[in-house]
């Protein structure tokens, strides 16, 4: 493989979270109203980003196997936990 599949492939891996990572903050603004939040949107879509890549890295790591359903319910807990503590969602 030359380094534009490697880029490919990691790019396809990490569009999942990226993709719930730009969602997550925009939503949250509309659903919640709330402007108390810890960081700015893109300061939370880093976070979220960074939560999702690395939930899809441990279920990759753990199933030895991209793609699987265990993986993407353990991204959507990760990154809506971490979005719900961004806007202090204990709060109420």
């Amino acid at each position: 493989m030359n380094l534009s599949d490697v880029l490919w492939h990691l790019l396809n891996f990490a569009a999942p979270a990226l993709a719930l990572a730009l969602l997550l903050p925009l939503l949250s603004r509309l659903v919640l109203r709330r402007k108390a939040a810890l960081l700015p949107w893109w300061g939370q879509t880093l976070l979220n980003l960074a939560v999702g890549v690395a939930a899809l890295t441990a279920a990759f790591w753990w199933l030895d196997h991209d793609g699987k359903m265990f993986g993407y319910g353990l991204l959507v807990l990760a990154v809506s936990s971490c979005q719900w503590l961004l806007v202090r969602g204990w709060r109420g």
